[in-house]
């Protein structure tokens, strides 16, 4: 059995706003034991599973108000040997049905809008990046600006970074906006 046999997947998902209140300090938990097998509630109110090929499922929700899930799928020659036994693709169907369906029901929306959600989060991602680079470009390149606005200029370079790395799109998108302004006056 040559190569990979598991494959490690880590996805956040916006959440429809509410939608967390709604459901409860559990209700992750419960939408985990409707849709997966062997759930096992974790401390933050999320829960690990499996259910056929997804080998592992690890939900919760993050200060954010994301959807965090860390998912094993089967891969290679395990996931050969699954589909080609009896039964095999009706098991990794309905593993792919229980995934979609407790997507949906937990972020709240349904696959289409789920990937316009990431795109909008790409975009906003890419607009404060862009406005970092956009940023250290005037900085480098103008005789005027002062060492204090150089100074503000690196402190909320740091600041979007950060929301960056978090994952908060808007707030690092916002920042570029301001970071933007800062450099142009």
């Amino acid at each position: 059995m040559g190569g990979l046999r598991f494959g490690w997947d880590m996805e956040k998902f916006a959440v429809k706003r509410g939608l967390i209140k709604q459901l409860g300090t559990s209700g992750l938990e419960q939408l985990g034991a409707k849709y997966f097998d062997d759930v096992v509630a974790s401390a933050e109110g999320g829960f690990t599973a499996s259910k056929g090929i997804l080998m592992h499922v690890e939900a919760n929700y993050d200060a954010g108000g994301a959807l965090v899930v860390d998912s094993q799928q089967m891969r290679g020659a395990d996931l050969e040997a699954v589909l080609s036994a009896d039964g095999g693709r009706e098991t990794a169907m309905e593993s792919r049905a229980a995934w979609s369906s407790f997507l949906d029901e937990a972020t709240g929306y349904s696959p289409k809008q789920r990937g316009d959600k990431a795109k909008e989060t790409g975009k906003k991602l890419s607009k404060a990046k862009s406005s970092i680079r956009m940023a250290l470009k005037m900085i480098d390149m103008s005789k005027s600006i002062s060492e204090e606005t150089i100074a503000q200029a690196h402190q909320l370079i740091a600041e979007i970074e950060e929301k960056i790395a978090q994952g908060d799109a808007t707030r690092a998108q916002s920042l570029g906006a301001k970071l933007s302004k800062l450099v142009e006056n």
